[in-house]
Order: structure tokens, then C-alpha cells, then sequence
């Protein structure tokens, strides 16, 4: 990773055949992605070409905008058993925050659900914009301490402690503790 951003390499190659892809499903322009992900036109055609360095921010906005979940963008194929060593899970930090999000599996084809391991530093809290309507997303705090939950009621969670929030509504991260970290569902 460099400065909050995804490194070139193999999860560029990831991004750019499933934007090529789900751009083509949805029979976006270029420029009609970009406008409605609210990102430029240069920024979709370089994350195309394999090559840009996107934030978690700007593949939210275009997995929004596509009206598909995050993890089409950046997960691989799935074989039919699946072991993922810590750290070896494509991951995209935050522009905003100490904040990576790394995911572990998403839904098969027609389900809606991903599973990311959060792990982040105290200091500025990661503030999601709402997701698709009819989003849910559960966590369980692993280590450390973290406030979570929708924007104006987080709950602090402590290790073992579970929260189910709707997604699709303005919600935050902030770690408390060094070395938190935290399992995260996303369902619709």
C-alpha cells in the first residue's frame, strides 16, 4: 500500500477487469460512471487500464454507483475451499483514516453478503457513506476497543462484543485502542 492507496500489481488487475465488467453489465459510459460515482473520468479510465492508486472511498462510491457490493471489485474467483493467512487478503486502506479493510470472502453470485477483517489505529474514525439500500452490516470486535455503529449513536465495543447496524444509513469506525481489529459482515 502506498499513502492510503492500492498498490499496482494483482488487486489492480482485480479492479479493472470487474469495473471493465460490471460497467459493460450495467451499459454505463465511462463518463456516466464517473458522474454518478461522483469521481473523475480519468480516475475510472486509469482504475481500467490497471493502473491509479483508488482509496476504499473512491471503490465504494463506484461499487455504489454499479449498484453492486464492494467485494465485486476486488475479490478473485473463488475455488471451492478457501484458506486466507492473515495479511494475504486483497486490502484497501482508507484515505481518511488509519483503516484497512481486507476482504475475507463475498456472497456467491446472487447473494449479497462479504466478509472483511478491519483492522485499524486510533485517530480519525472511517465515516461510511450509506450503502445500498436494505444493507446490514454486523461486526465482532477482536482485539482492541472501537466505537462503531451509526453515525449519531456508535456503540464502544470491546472484544467479543457484537453490533448489527443498518448500512444503509451514515455509520463510523474509530478505533480507541492500538491494534484494534474486527470482523465485519456486510449483507443486503
Amino acid at each position: 500500500m502506498l499513502d492510503g492507496m492500492v498498490e499496482s500489481g494483482p488487486l489492480s488487475g482485480l479492479i479493472a477487469a470487474a469495473l471493465k465488467r460490471e460497467r459493460a453489465r450495467t451499459g454505463y459510459s465511462i463518463s456516466e460512471l464517473a458522474r454518478r460515482a461522483e469521481v473523475s473520468k480519468s480516475t475510472v479510465s486509469q482504475l481500467e487500464a490497471g493502473a491509479g492508486n483508488p482509496s476504499v472511498e473512491t471503490l465504494w462510491a463506484l461499487s455504489t454507483a454499479l449498484g453492486i457490493p464492494f467485494s465485486r471489485l476486488v475479490d478473485p474467483p473463488m475455488p471451492r475451499t478457501r484458506l486466507v493467512r492473515r495479511g494475504e487478503a486483497p486490502a484497501v486502506p482508507s484515505g481518511r483514516a488509519d483503516y484497512t479493510a481486507a476482504l475475507l470472502s463475498s456472497g456467491a453470485s446472487g447473494a449479497r453478503r462479504d466478509i472483511y477483517l478491519i483492522e485499524a489505529e486510533p485517530g480519525d474514525q472511517r465515516e461510511s457513506a450509506p450503502h445500498p439500500e436494505g444493507t446490514v452490516e454486523h461486526v465482532v470486535l477482536v482485539s482492541g476497543r472501537a466505537s462503531v455503529g451509526p453515525a449519531d449513536s456508535p456503540s464502544e465495543l470491546s472484544p467479543g462484543d457484537y453490533l448489527c447496524y443498518p448500512g444503509d444509513e451514515p455509520h463510523v469506525f474509530r478505533a480507541l485502542d492500538p491494534g484494534t481489529s474486527a470482523v465485519l459482515v456486510s449483507e443486503a
